[in-house]
């Protein structure tokens, strides 16, 4: 690719070149597919890689192929697939196999019996169970419904557990089906969190490597996926400037062929997949040998539904025979995405939101194997955020080698700019050490001045250079320069006869016939593959997709083709430029002596003013300052940080730093110190100062540390300079705070602005605390945000509450939280956000665990350090509200281990009763009085009160008569009745009383008598309750029934307080211990199916309550298929 360079930037240029170079590499993708499809076996893969002829605008064949790739009506046999309209729940696409594995019916078979039809149209929800179907309503509640992935869901008919994986596009969402495994244990709990502690291991491998070495990352990253993943083969690619790829890192099983060192031309992975990439980070195919499956839509649909995002997708045949051929039978693809700005768009993007930078493809992690292989999506959703974890130290670790290679550029730049002005003549930096090609990386270089040549290192003959030289000035006449990777393809005549030797060229034109030269060889000469060579009896065909061919068709490609020029390459051959420019020859040495002496002297005044205002701004600044010289003794010392510590400057002064810390910060400051003085800068370093004269008596100061090395005009070490932020009264209150393990709810939501900005989240990644400080900090409300999910809607992209800059600061996030989650808290990072109204907000972030009473994680703290609020002293409030929370589980854990003595010795007593002869009455009171028992040991054992109020609380299902159940619960409130004079009365059927139903009969049981004691308080002296029971069956099968119980508990006077059934339905933040208990007894009613309701009439009020249970169907019920019992007596409980 080449590229003439009129006055323009070397980033702006790259762009264009390779958006051209995009366009190019489609239509070629296109060309490959077509012949493969129309040629079959005849496919010749040696022939794939010409470029086919220049096309006008978008060819009917690239369209074809772009639209094939992104409108295909295949998916892989793993899953099944279903489109879904979000209104109406209804199917409008399916796969052929859905109907066998959703619903145990083939498609091909209608449906029979209870079994639900699966097709077009059918309602989505009558496929799953319904928390399954409620799990999904709420996904696609989300604006991206890709947050709660993957959602498990259970089919209804033969209760198979699935991860639904959603994603939306144009029209509907799609919804992939996975079925689990029945050996796996099922990922309930949403995102990332969950995911992540399959990868924590391999993120804290790649975050504890030093910097510095790309092939060190890249192997590292290989081993873990290997470790992680089982696949035979894990291969690291990276794409190059001219999208070639290149396997850079491997790690196999033994006896398989190499592939570390293989080149392959940018065929092999065409554009559109690259595109793909972007957009899907990761990629798997099961088996390359499995048939792939239809998928239907519906004919009424006008629009074809896109499948190109479904994890499920079928691959390009043409990729499964390159897959066959090479023996890898299944593949796991990551995408590596990095950010596209380079150090030339500093400018262009410093008025531009951090969101808005590009991103590009830098490469892939790709996985092998020899047999079907199936990777479950929690395993691949960890694998996706390992690979962004990668993603930011690659971005590292090419920003490093960048400012490495232009820290060089820059320093022989200097030399040969000294060495023009010296001796006025270009001839300087070509005959003098460094020269031209220590600019640059190059083969060889030439100069043409005043019609005379001078070659360096492998240059054309100075014939040849003359030929090139009349070719610019021919065919590039306006441009100041030229920059190619092939001369054969920018158009030079005699490019073939150059050999080997020269391909790539860049030109600089000093005058109208003055040029500088820098040559490169082709890149094949300086390309090995060990791959290449293998035994000469395994015959290799040409014409077919393998590795080997591949590289071939590389070398093929490049063979008239050098490494191209980079973007900062090109400016430091232009920054030459333009001094040779301004470097006229008929100057003498005096002359060019005295217009230097008169720059530096500009130069030096320029400086002393600059350095007045720096030190003016330190001395006033309101943050604390210190500097030291290169033996570590303090000679800066600024008005901030003297006022807080006590030490006034000219005390400090003269002093060694290390004195002046605190003895535990001492060994951190050392090292600090030290590589600040080597030149090596640390940053957000905490230690502790001591105070001194009317502070003395003060606790030391806390500071984070940013350190600056000093340098000399000769750019040499002689200090290093301190910038700090004061956090002495954060770190007070946040080391106050976590101390607290109980009742916080005092300190967290106090609205004294002198707490700090405090949020939380649970276990499962949902937001679960957000105080004041940080309803006011971010603009959102409490409200707002609480049971969203912290990474992803609180914190995330576009549509978040809080917006992160980029994709990186997000990932950041997610790694310090769950670091947290596994115990490896974070102090004082780096965070940044937009509030509501889009202000940045810069601050620390510091991550905890946070505990309950057994010492398990049950989610996280997160502290926010606001450098412009001084938080002061609450730990008095804190101590107290500690001792409380200590009593309360004290006095608890006492009750309930004091209870279990007196209720065994209760049991002991009701068994020696039972074995005397009672008579029938007697054994009825006796059963009560069991009841009784049973229902108070259920409630000490409820420890887990969570459990229930998520309404994931497990029913303990048995057999047990309704009558047995009813009367206990009388018993319970019967003393209290009597002493007010209370009737209690009830009315039960025949049928009622005999009736055996199946369902937990204690917690029905507490839930009757509760309702009865409250109903029976706020009754009137000498008032009236009565019990009302309908009881409602419905067949379910022919051998059992569902049961729908409504009772009724009618009592007379003025009701319920309001307030109290206010905490009944969860209305109220604080409740009283009889609130609590109406508010668990309408939890445990959710739990089996059912509620109550309150009614209000003028002289009585009623709570009605509703409850479903099962039982198995009599002679009589079968024979009507239903039944409604009805009250056929009245009964008087004395």
């Amino acid at each position: 690719m080449s590229s003439s360079r009129p006055a323009q930037s070397g980033t702006s240029s790259s762009r264009s070149r390779h958006s051209a170079r995009i366009i190019a590499q489609t239509s070629l993708d296109a060309k490959l597919a077509s012949d493969f499809e129309e040629l079959g076996d005849t496919f010749d893969y040696s022939r794939s890689v010409e470029a086919p002829p220049a096309e006008k605008g978008r060819s009917e064949r690239v369209v074809t192929y772009l639209q094939t790739i992104q409108k295909g009506k295949l998916i892989q046999q793993f899953g099944c697939l279903l489109a879904l309209d979000e209104k109406s729940f209804q199917v409008i696409a399916y796969s052929e196999n859905a109907a066998e594995m959703l619903t145990m019916v083939s498609h091909a078979v209608p449906s029979v019996g209870e079994n639900p039809a699966l097709g077009i149209g059918t309602d989505v929800r009558t496929l799953f169970t319904a928390p399954s179907t409620a799990a999904l309503a709420k996904a696609l509640g989300f604006h991206d419904v890709s947050l709660l992935n993957p959602v498990l869901v259970h089919c209804k008919t033969s209760g198979k557990p699935f991860y639904a994986i959603m994603h939306r596009v144009t029209g509907c969402v799609v919804v992939d089906f996975e079925p689990v495994e029945p050996t796996a244990l099922p990922m309930t709990a949403a995102g990332a969190l969950q995911s992540y502690k399959l990868a924590a291991k391999a993120i804290a491998k790649l975050q504890s490597l030093p910097g510095g070495s790309m092939e060190k990352l890249c192997n590292t990253v290989v081993e873990e996926v290997f470790e992680l993943t089982g696949y035979d083969r894990v291969m690291a690619y990276k794409f190059h400037e001219d999208d070639h790829g290149e396997v850079i890192a491997e790690m196999t099983k033994p006896g398989l062929d190499p592939y570390l060192g293989l080149h392959y031309p940018a065929t092999d992975i065409p554009q559109a997949a690259r595109f793909l990439f972007m957009k899907n980070k990761v990629r798997m195919i099961c088996d390359c040998r499995a048939k792939p499956i239809k998928v239907h839509q519906s004919e009424s649909l006008n629009f074809d539904i896109s499948f190109c995002g479904s994890t499920l997708r079928a691959p390009h045949s043409c990729h499964l025979q390159y897959m066959e051929n090479m023996n890898s039978i299944a593949s796991l693809v990551m995408a590596v995405v990095v950010n596209e700005a380079t150090a030339g768009e500093e400018d262009e993007l410093a008025g531009q939101s951090e969101t808005k930078k590009r991103k590009k493809l830098w490469g892939l992690v790709v996985c092998h194997n020899e047999s079907p292989r199936f990777v479950p999506f929690p395993l691949r959703y960890a694998c996706e955020f390992l690979a962004q974890v990668f993603a930011i130290h690659v971005n590292k670790e090419f920003e490093l080698e960048n400012q490495i290679h232009e820290k060089n550029i820059l320093r022989t730049q200097t030399l040969l700019c000294d060495m023009l002005l010296k001796q006025a003549t270009p001839l300087s930096i070509i005959n003098g050490s460094p020269n031209i090609m220590d600019l640059v990386r190059c083969d060889g270089a030439a100069l043409v001045y005043k019609n005379e040549i001078w070659r360096l290192g492998l240059a054309p003959t100075e014939n040849q250079i003359k030929d090139i030289a009349y070719w610019l000035v021919e065919n590039h006449m306006d441009s100041t320069g030229l920059s190619t990777d092939s001369l054969h393809e920018a158009g030079y005549p005699g490019a073939s006869e150059l050999g080997d030797s020269v391909s790539g060229m860049a030109a600089a034109r000093i005058n109208s016939k003055d040029i500088l030269f820098w040559f490169r060889s082709h890149t094949a000469a300086e390309i090995r593959w060990g791959g290449a060579k293998h035994d000469p009896a395994d015959k290799d065909d040409g014409r077919r997709m393998h590795p080997r061919s591949s590289f071939k068709a590389f070398l093929e490609v490049v063979k008239s083709r050098s490494l191209p020029w980079s973007d900062y390459e090109m400016d430091a051959i232009h920054a030459l430029q333009l001094i040779l420019r301004a470097t006229p020859g008929a100057e003498t040495g005096a002359v060019l002596e005295t217009r230097m002496d008169k720059m530096k002297l500009e130069s030096m005044v320029e400086l002393q003013a600059v350095t007045n205002e720096m030190v003016r701004l330190i001395e006033t600044a309101t943050v604390p300052i210190l500097a030291v010289d290169g033996e570590g003794m303090v000679n800066g010392w600024n008005q901030k940080i003297a006022e807080l510590t006590g030490l006034s400057v000219d005390e400090a002064l003269g002093q060694h730093l290390l004195v002046l810390v605190q003895e535990e910060s001492v060994g951190r400051v050392e090292k600090m110190l030290h590589l600040a003085l080597q030149g090596q800068e640390e940053q957000n370093v905490e230690f502790h100062l001591k105070t001194h004269g009317a502070r003395e008596d003060a606790p030391p100061i806390s500071l984070i540390v940013n350190a600056c090395s000093s340098r000399d005009i000769n750019d040499t070490v002689v200090g290093a300079c301190f910038v700090a932020q004061d956090l002495t009264a954060q770190k007070t209150i946040k080391d106050q705070f976590t101390r607290i393990e109980g009742d916080y709810k005092s300190i967290i939501q106090n609205p004294n602005p002198l707490i700090p900005p405090i949020f939380g989240a649970d276990e499962f990644g949902w937001c679960a605390e957000w105080n004041a400080a940080m309803a006011r900090l971010t603009g959102w409300r409490r409200d707002d945000v609480i049971d969203k999910m912290m990474l992803g809607e609180v914190f995330g992209g576009y549509n978040a509450c809080c917006r992160m800059r980029n994709q990186d600061d997000f990932v950041k996030l997610s790694v310090l939280i769950n670091n947290a989650m596994t115990g490896r808290e974070t102090e004082k990072a780096p965070f940044g956000f937009y509030n509501k109204k889009m202000k940045f907000i810069e601050c620390f972030l510091s991550v905890s665990k946070k505990l309950d009473s057994d010492g398990i994680v049950t989610g996280v703290f997160c502290f926010l350090h606001i450098t412009s609020h001084e938080l002061q002293h609450v730990i008095q409030v804190q101590q107290l509200s500690e001792l409380t929370v200590v009593k309360k589980l004290k006095a608890l854990s006492y009750i309930r281990n004091e209870a279990k003595n007196p209720l065994c010795g209760m049991l002991y007593c009701r068994r020696m009763v039972e074995i005397t002869g009672l008579n029938e009455e007697q054994r009825k009171f006796l059963g009560m009085a069991a009841g009784c028992q049973r229902q108070l040991t259920k409630v000490l054992d409820d420890v887990d009160l969570d459990s229930i109020m998520d309404s994931s609380l497990d029913m303990e299902m048995s057999e047990f008569q309704l009558h047995d159940v009813v009367m206990t619960a009388v018993s319970q409130v019967f003393l209290t009745s009597q002493e007010k004079g209370v009737r209690i009365t009830y009315n039960l059927s025949d049928g009622f009383m005999a009736d055996r139903v199946y369902g937990d009969s204690l917690r029905l049981q507490q839930i009757i008598s509760n309702f009865l004691s409250v109903s029976v308080k706020f009754s009137p002296s000498g008032g009236l309750v009565e019990l009302g029971f309908s009881l409602v069956k419905d067949p379910i099968g022919q051998t059992l029934h569902l049961i729908r119980l409504d009772i009724s508990i009618m009592h007379k006077g003025s009701g319920v307080p309001e307030d109290l059934l206010s905490q009944m339905f969860g209305n109220e933040v604080e409740t009283s211990e009889e609130g609590l208990s109406l508010f668990v007894c309408r939890k445990l009613l959710k739990l089996m199916n059912g509620d109550v309701r309150y009614l209000r009439e003028a002289s009585k009020s009623a709570f009605i309550v509703s409850v479903e249970l099962a039982s198995a169907a009599s002679a009589s019920d079968q024979a009507s298929g239903s039944g409604v019992y009805k009250p056929k007596a009245m009964k008087t409980f004395l």
